[in-house]
């Protein structure tokens, strides 16, 4: 994609680490389920577990976050489909005595050519090469749905910042919900940023840590820890 902000190769990676059954169980299940079976053995009522706001918050953005992933996988096909059918948007202009030199845009054309007037017919073929190739660009684009799918994409990856924002600020009543948060964190960051360093690998680790206890509590709504 030419000079757009949006070029960037996101890794589209889940790291799900047995979140999966994580997250779809402790929305039905209590955690530490043995100790809750010995205290209601009595009444053969077990209470339901109060509903997490933080989990409802993570399964918002997993949702989300998952969609703009497949919206950015969309438009990198749009983009190599696109390139196959356009030519690069610059061209060539040959100053007189000296070298060929490449102009990407118009303001390129006024550093390089300035008030030159001898150079009149040159700049006036240049320009005129770029609006065709702007142009071009402009109708392939519109008709594989390039711009639309950019637009989605834009909109998508709003959407997941703005629910990773309100579920950093919405408190866990649960160790899943806890789990999620970090799930999120980590998900994101790997997107964006090196994960070698500080402080990725300690939050890794409590993420790792907390699934652990999860699965100890409730082996069989952890499967692999």
């Amino acid at each position: 994609m030419a000079d757009s902000d949006h070029s960037m190769s996101f890794g589209c990676v889940t790291r799900r680490l047995a979140l999966g059954g994580l997250f779809v169980v402790s929305g039905g299940l209590a955690f530490g389920g043995n100790a809750l079976a010995r205290a209601t053995a009595a009444t053969d009522v077990v209470p339901a577990p109060a509903p997490d706001p933080a989990m409802e918050l993570w399964r918002d953005w997993n949702a989300a976050y998952e969609q703009a992933m497949w919206r950015c996988d969309r438009l990198q096909e749009l983009e190599a489909a696109l390139a196959e059918r356009v030519d690069a948007l610059w061209t060539v202009v040959s100053i007189p005595g000296g070298e060929e030199t490449i102009v990407c845009s118009k303001m390129a054309l006024d550093r390089i050519i300035g008030e030159r007037t001898d150079m009149a017919e040159i700049r006036a073929r240049a320009e005129a090469e770029l609006d065709a190739r702007q142009a071009h660009f402009e109708e392939v684009a519109t008709e594989i749905g390039y711009f639309a799918g950019l637009r989605a994409e834009q909109a998508g990856f709003a959407k997941v910042a703005a629910l990773l924002e309100a579920l950093s600020g919405t408190p866990a009543v649960s160790l899943a919900g806890v789990v999620g948060k970090l799930d999120a964190v980590l998900r994101n960051g790997a997107d964006w940023e090196d994960r070698s360093g500080f402080p990725w690998p300690q939050i890794r680790s409590a993420h790792a840590d907390l699934t652990r206890m999860a699965h100890r509590l409730n082996p069989h709504a952890f499967p692999g820890g």
